[in-house]
Order: C-alpha cells, then sequence, then structure tokens
C-alpha cells in the first residue's frame, strides 16, 4: 500500500506550478501524478518521495492536502494484462473508484495505481494471483 495525496487546486494560471515548485524547494520528488479538473478547481493526486513531508509543506502554504491509501500495480506490457488485473478485482468484489498510470522505466511493466473501496482486500486477492505490487521503495528504485 502506497500513500497518495490529493491536492485541490484554484482552476487558475500558474496554481500548479506554485504547487510544484513549494515540493521542489521542500525537496520532494513527484514520481506519478493525474489532475481532474472543474471549472473552478483541480484535483491533483500524486505519489511524492515523502509523503507525510509533502502534506506539511503544502498545508503550509494553504494547499488542502488529503492522503489516501492506494495500490501500484505492475502490469505485463501485453495485449491482456490490465484485464488480468481488472478480473481479480471484480472477481473479488472490489470496486475501483479510479485508476491512473505512468511508467517507472521504459519497455517494462506499466505501472498502474488504483484507488479500490477496500486496499486489503484487493491487495491479498491480488498477491493470491501473483500480480506484482509495488511498494514506495520499488518506486524510488
Amino acid at each position: 500500500m502506497i500513500k497518495q495525496l490529493s491536492v485541490f487546486l484554484e482552476n487558475s494560471k500558474g496554481r500548479l506550478s506554485q504547487m510544484t515548485r513549494v515540493l521542489s524547494e521542500a525537496d520532494v520528488d513527484l514520481f506519478a501524478l493525474t489532475i481532474a479538473d472543474t471549472t473552478n478547481f483541480g484535483i491533483l493526486r500524486t505519489i511524492v518521495s515523502d509523503d507525510e513531508k509533502a502534506a506539511k509543506v503544502l498545508k503550509e502554504h494553504g494547499y488542502t492536502v488529503r492522503l489516501n491509501d492506494v495500490i501500484v500495480v505492475a502490469v505485463p506490457d501485453h495485449p491482456g494484462g490490465l484485464s488480468h488485473v481488472l478480473d481479480v478485482l471484480t472477481d473479488s468484489d472490489i470496486s475501483i473508484e479510479y485508476l491512473y498510470s505512468f511508467v517507472n522505466k521504459p519497455h517494462e511493466s506499466a505501472l498502474i495505481v488504483f484507488k479500490v473501496d477496500d486496499v486489503e482486500k484487493a491487495m491479498n486477492s491480488l498477491n493470491e494471483k501473483n500480480v506484482p505490487l509495488l511498494s514506495r521503495a520499488d518506486l524510488m528504485r
């Protein structure tokens, strides 16, 4: 299980740049991120090198931040790789709230971040089917 930061951002010019600068100045590295936006605000979801430090420094700078548990799965980069993982979760009655992908090392497995309704159950089900789960240490290599 990995902690993900959800940061609420005003949908205005330069706001994302300001937020990433705050993290940069705190020596926090971004591993993965996605943004969902509406007319007035966006939600940036990110996995970083030090989630507690990032949450603290962002809150000190006036950002609204929440930490969530997510799982990161290494999905084989071939047809059906993601489908297999989704089947494991479906067969275990796990609901997926959202997911996003990123590349850690080119030409290897795709890395998928899953926000699910039952993290422990999802991790157990995926482990039983030998689906590789990643830790923060795996992402930092």
